[in-house]
This record gives C-alpha cells, sequence and structure tokens, in this order.
C-alpha cells in the first residue's frame, strides 16, 4: 500500500517546520563528535552515546563524567537534574498525535528543547498537527543531531580546535526559538517570571543557580497549569 499524496504534504511540512532548527544543531553535533575522539573514545561511541542518552547536554557531561570515573548514584543525580525539565515538556507535548505503538514511544523517546519549541510555536499560531508531520520533524531533529556527531568524530583531526563560535550555537539557537515562541504568545509573564527567578536565585543560591531557578520556574508553571485563574492573572499580553 503505497503513501498517500496527502501523507507526503504532511511529511514535507514536517521537514519544511524543522529543518532551520537542524541547521543549528549541526555544528553542536560536530563538536562532540570531536570530543568523543579527543577524549579517547572510539569514533562509534559518538552514535552510541547520542542515541541511547539522546540529550545533548548531558551528552557532552557524560563524557567527563565517564573519563573521571563517576559514581552510578552522583551520575544518575546529575542526569535528573539536567534533564528534570522533560517533565513538564511532558504536560503540553502532543504526542498524542501520534500514533499508539511504536510512533507514540519514539515521540517519548525523541523530545528535545527544539521539537518542543518547535511544537509550541506551531500549536500557538494555530498550525494543524499530524502523525506524519511531527514524526517528520522528530526523526529530521534527531537525524540532525546524530549523524554530524559521527562525521565530527571520523573527521575531528581535520576540525582545527580552536574555531571561535562552536560553542555559542546552542546558546543562539535557543535565543532564535524563545523569540519566535514569544513572537506567536506575546506574553511577557513567561520571561519576566522567569528572569526574576534567575535574579532571587543568584542572589540567594549562587553556586546553584541554574537548578533553584529552573525548580522555581517549574512550580509556577505548575501552578498555572493546575489553576487557570493564576494564570489568567499571570498573562500579560502585548499587542
Amino acid at each position: 500500500m503505497g503513501v498517500s499524496r496527502e501523507t507526503k504534504r504532511q511529511i514535507r511540512l514536517g521537514l519544511k517546520d524543522s529543518w532551520l532548527v537542524c541547521l543549528g544543531l549541526v555544528p553542536l553535533g560536530l563538536a562532540f563528535g570531536l570530543l568523543v575522539t579527543q577524549a579517547g573514545f572510539a569514533w562509534w561511541w559518538a552514535p552510541i552515546f547520542s542515541m541511547i542518552i539522546y540529550s545533548g547536554s548531558m551528552e557532552f557531561l557524560a563524557i567527563g563524567m565517564v573519563t573521571s570515573g563517576f559514581g552510578v548514584f552522583s551520575s544518575a543525580l546529575t542526569a535528573f537534574m539536567v534533564n528534570f525539565r522533560h517533565i513538564f515538556y511532558g504536560l503540553t507535548f502532543p504526542r498524542d498525535v501520534a500514533r499508539t505503538g511504536l510512533p507514540r514511544l519514539y515521540l517519548t523517546y525523541g523530545v528535545t528543547d527544539e521539537l518542543y519549541a518547535l511544537t509550541s510555536t506551531l500549536v500557538a499560531n494555530g498550525a494543524r498537527l499530524t502523525h506524519a508531520r511531527l514524526m517528520a520533524s522528530a526523526m529530521l531533529i534527531n537525524a540532525s543531531w546524530i549523524l554530524p556527531g559521527i562525521i565530527g568524530a571520523l573527521v575531528g583531526n581535520l576540525i582545527p580546535e580552536d574555531i571561535e563560535g562552536f560553542e555559542f550555537a546552542l546558546t543562539a539557537l535557543f535565543a532564535v526559538l524563545a523569540y519566535e515562541a514569544f513572537q506567536s504568545s506575546k506574553d511577557l509573564s513567561a520571561p519576566l517570571i522567569a528572569g526574576a527567578l534567575a535574579v532571587v536565585a543568584a542572589f540567594i543560591f549562587p553556586d546553584q543557580m541554574i537548578i533553584i531557578g529552573l525548580l522555581a520556574y517549574f512550580g509556577v508553571l505548575l501552578l498555572r497549569f493546575w489553576a487557570p485563574r493564576i494564570d489568567d492573572l499571570l498573562t500579560w499580553q502585548v499587542k
């Protein structure tokens, strides 16, 4: 049975939605592959790390944790703190769009910061998400992280170590995603509350500012999710 014309159209839409985000992942994947070989691992460890962990920040940390001999408990605690944001990703990510079974399991595995930000923006703009469209975006983002990592590991010796700007690629990508999300919602409360919590956490817990700030913001998100009246009061939309 062939693929319908509508399914092909939805796949093209999914690729169109995500290709620009994927460009931002390429230099990060190359940098990760380069780090793998510089740490003394064989090139094939790059796809193993990427496919099993599939969390960019945690993968970079995992290299150092493995080479430094971190214990199981310390590694598990670090992984939880770095990735606990996925808890509230799961509250609103449109996983139910995918068919039950393996596709839905794959989306559970494949939710990343980039895919979540992308789908949130699409939903805010009134786009209709379908199984084919969402799966195409998720798979392209997945491949755009894993394949550059393999390339970076294979040709790591040919890439200069002192290239400036590699480390800023992820920051730039998230800045663009955050701006697009704001353009869709026009809600000032999210950046203002997040910024205020970050400043308070920096003063009170300077060594744990990121974790404390994220936990506090997670609490605010849960409050807004469970209390619609409070959510309405905290919504400060601009025209």
